[in-house]
C-alpha cells in the first residue's frame, strides 16, 4: 500500500522558529508518517538523520509532503538533484504551499517548476547571506564585539606579558594560568600588535 509520509525541517530552534506549524500542517494534509528535525541545509544529506530515515522509506507510488520545497534543500542544484532522484524512484511530492504536485503534472513540467523554484531559494538564501554580512558590518562600525567574551581580564593580561618577558613559555604560562596555549599566545600577539 502507498504511504503518504510528511518531512518538516527548520534551521535552528532558536528564536521565533518552531516545527509546530509546519507538523500541524502536515498532519492536517493527512500523512501516515511524519518525519522532522531542527537541522540546517547546509548540512550535507547524511548528517541529516532524519531525511536519511525517510528517503531510506520512501518506495515507489509513496507520495512525500512537504510544507515548501526549500525544506528539502536550499541550493538549487541540491533542490533539482533530490527531486530528480525521488521522482527516478517513483515518489510523487506535493507541498502544502500547493507549487508542486507531481501527482497531477508531467514531469517536464515538474523539472521547470523545480528549477525555478530551487532558483528562487538559492536567490532567497544569497540575499539572506548578504544581509547578514552587511548587518554585521554596520554593527562593526558601531563598536560591537561578536565571538565569545573574554573570559580573563586586564591583570591576567599584564601578567601573561611578564611571564613572557620573564622568557617563560607560552605552554608554561598557561598551565600557571588555567588557561590554553592558544588562548595566551593570541593574548601575546595582540598586544604585541598594538604596540
Amino acid at each position: 500500500m502507498n504511504k503518504v509520509i510528511g518531512y518538516a525541517r527548520i534551521s535552528s530552534g532558536t528564536g521565533t522558529q518552531t516545527l509546530d506549524p509546519q507538523v500541524q500542517k502536515l498532519q492536517e494534509s493527512g500523512v501516515d508518517q511524519l518525519f522532522s528535525e531542527t537541522i540546517s541545509t547546509r548540512k550535507a544529506e547524511k548528517e541529516r538523520p532524519e531525511l536519511m530515515k525517510l528517503l531510506d522509506l520512501l518506495k515507489s507510488g509513496d507520495i512525500l509532503v512537504i510544507s515548501e520545497l526549500s525544506r528539502l534543500s536550499r541550493s538549487f542544484l541540491g533542490m533539482v538533484n533530490e527531486i530528480s532522484k525521488l521522482l527516478e524512484r517513483g515518489v510523487e511530492i506535493k507541498t502544502l504551499d500547493k507549487r508542486l504536485d507531481t501527482t497531477s503534472m508531467p514531469k517536464e513540467i515538474t523539472m521547470l517548476i523545480v528549477s525555478i523554484l530551487g532558483y528562487a531559494a538559492s536567490q532567497e538564501l544569497d540575499a539572506i547571506k548578504s544581509r547578514t554580512a552587511e548587518g554585521r558590518a554596520v554593527a562593526k562600525t558601531r563598536g560591537v564585539k561578536f565571538g565569545r567574551k573574554r573570559t580573563y581580564d586586564q591583570y591576567q593580561i599584564q601578567e601573561i606579558l611578564e611571564k613572557r618577558k620573564l622568557g617563560q613559555g607560552y605552554g608554561t604560562i598557561a598551565r600557571s594560568m588555567g588557561m590554553n596555549r592558544g588562548t595566551v599566545q593570541k593574548i601575546v600577539a595582540r598586544e604585541q600588535d598594538a604596540i
